[in-house]
């Protein structure tokens, strides 16, 4: 009974005490880039669970000491990845008739928003836009600009971008109509060389049911004592107010009552 107290006390100390000091670090995420934030945050040593919302969404929370830690370390892996708008929401109904120069505006920010999306998705690239300036289809005008196109890439120092150009010119090339391949300029970026030093394996010793960390563990039964602690004053308590209960009630003796018992003896 004793050992299952115990083990209660700590369990509950140990929720209590992990959800104390965890910390939200993004929100609204879908579940495969919630995976991947936390992901690269174990990899380099860095403690993070995932937590449903009820919208179907996940919360990634880590712990309050390591919030900017994994901040830094996020934003130079990519981390979360832009959002990025499609052709349908671009184009959504809402009833309004466009003007030409409107519905021209919109189709440059929806291709410059789905053609920024597809070269975000290659391996190795952080972060990707892509800058479109479409043909002036005025018949009219003898002297108008050709459509051309401008991307930009942030990736990681270890890509081979060079190689990787020629299929990215072609790929936005292909995706615009009237767009010539020698219209299509990339910018690589190389992201600066990460110096973080490979974390040391985390420690993990099994205590009464739970898994606990040698920096978590001290911190756990310190909750654990103050839990205990909380529990026998609030038993304590209890049961002095149950003996209060048994204990039989006196009353004070009037004085012709204390005069009877002195003649009666």
């Amino acid at each position: 009974m004793t050992h299952t107290f115990q083990r209660m006390i700590l369990a509950i100390a140990a929720v209590c005490f992990l959800q104390a000091c965890k910390s939200d670090l993004y929100t609204n995420l879908d579940q495969r880039e919630a995976n991947q934030i936390v992901a690269t945050l174990l990899t380099h040593g860095i403690s993070a669970t995932r937590k449903p919302q009820k919208d179907g969404k996940l919360t990634v929370l880590v712990d309050e000491d390591q919030f900017a830690e994994a901040v830094t370390l996020l934003a130079e892996n990519g981390l979360p990845k832009a959002e990025f708008a499609t052709i349908g929401s671009v184009f959504k109904k809402e009833g309004l008739v466009a003007s030409p120069v409107q519905e021209r505006a919109q189709m440059i920010y929806a291709l410059s928003e789905e053609l920024s999306r597809t070269v975000s998705e290659i391996d190795g690239v952080l972060s990707a836009r892509v800058h479109v300036v479409l043909a002036d289809n005025d018949p009219l005008n003898r002297f108008a600009a050709p459509a051309s196109a401008s991307v930009f890439i942030r990736h990681e120092p270890s890509l081979n971008i060079n190689a990787l150009i020629p299929q990215i010119k072609t790929l936005v090339a292909n995706g615009i109509a009237g767009l010539s391949y020698e219209k299509v300029s990339v910018i690589p970026v190389a992201a600066p060389q990460k110096t973080r030093e490979t974390p040391p394996e985390l420690e993990v010793r099994e205590y009464m049911g739970l898994w606990l960390t040698r920096e978590s563990e001290s911190r756990v039964f310190w909750m654990a004592a103050i839990a205990g602690t909380l529990v026998l004053a609030l038993l304590g308590t209890i049961g002095f107010l149950l003996w209060q209960r048994r204990v039989p009630m006196t009353y004070a003796l009037e004085p012709t009552d204390i005069a009877r018992n002195g003649k009666t003896s």
